[in-house]
């Protein structure tokens, strides 16, 4: 029963990213793309958890791990290259 779950939750989260990615191409404004970015961010983060978890290893999570630090700093940077101009000053 839990395969199911896990297959089922696999599928809506990668529906999710394809939507998201869909956003990031053709979004006319750009805080619309960065949104959608740290959304498809947060989707594969949910993937990698729920992979590992349909393994049962815990490599996975180490990996959502490095992947949400990499999902803050990169939509951090993005949110300040707008509104600033540049990213270091």
């Amino acid at each position: 029963m839990m395969v199911y779950a896990l297959t089922f939750a696999f599928g809506c989260f990668a529906l999710a990213m394809l939507m998201n990615l869909y956003k990031v191409v053709f979004s006319d404004q750009v805080a619309d793309r960065i949104l959608a970015l740290d959304t498809m961010f947060i989707n594969a983060i949910a993937v990698m958890v729920l992979y590992g978890m349909y393994l049962g290893t815990e490599v996975y999570f180490e990996a959502a791990m490095i992947i949400a630090m990499l999902g803050f700093v990169s939509t951090v940077a993005y949110a300040r290259f707008i509104l600033r101009g540049n990213i270091i000053e």
